[in-house]
């Protein structure tokens, strides 16, 4: 059971349109994103630092944020983010054998050496405390410039606080979301837990 339940979509005229956002990366608008709505600014700020931060300006495409939107998630053990993530990746390209083989990027030969570095620095700069070192550090400026890794570290921090958010709020997983997790994630025992 939710901490806090989300409102209907239409529940605030002014944000009607502003949180449809959400249904092109999701196929649906999040129940997190409801719950925000009770402080209309907190949903309004919330939607406009995701549109920017998920915005492709570079190198970094859509299913590699989502990736590393995932990994960032699995580090900080939010099941809720980590089926949101593996949807919109799936929604934006990645293949399941991509989606399946996240879980051991570092071996696996189906990421780029500038990939494995970001998923690395993601998974350093979402553990507590924070990992990131300057080997990792190093590493990833080998592969990315500062602006993408402004872009990489945006996508962390926007998981922060939705790992935080979700996991708090135990927010209930929707359906899409739950299907998403099943198909790609529960070979590795994830399950909605508190999302459920």
């Amino acid at each position: 059971m939710p901490l806090v339940e989300p409102l209907p979509e239409d529940h605030n005229p002014d944000l009607i349109d502003l949180i449809q956002f959400f249904r092109v990366p999701l196929g649906t608008v999040p129940n997190s994103v409801l719950t925000m709505q009770r402080r209309p600014r907190i949903a309004r700020a919330f939607t406009e630092l995701n549109k920017a931060v998920m915005e492709n300006l570079g190198r970094v495409t859509a299913e590699q944020k989502r990736l590393i939107g995932f990994v960032a998630s699995q580090a900080a053990g939010c099941r809720y983010c980590q089926a949101h993530t593996i949807l919109a990746a799936e929604r934006f390209g990645a293949t399941p054998e991509r989606m399946a083989a996240i879980w051991d990027y570092a071996t696996s030969p189906l990421f780029s050496a500038a990939e494995k570095a970001a998923f690395d620095f993601a998974l350093a700069a979402a553990s507590v405390p924070n990992g990131v070192d300057p080997e990792i550090a190093a590493e990833l400026h080998k592969h990315w410039t500062s602006d993408e890794i402004v872009e990489i570290l945006g996508v962390v921090a926007l998981f922060g606080y939705l790992n935080r958010w979700n996991d708090s709020m135990a927010t209930t997983l929707e359906p899409i979301g739950v299907s998403a997790g099943e198909r790609n994630l529960a070979v590795r025992g994830w399950t909605a837990g508190r999302h459920g």
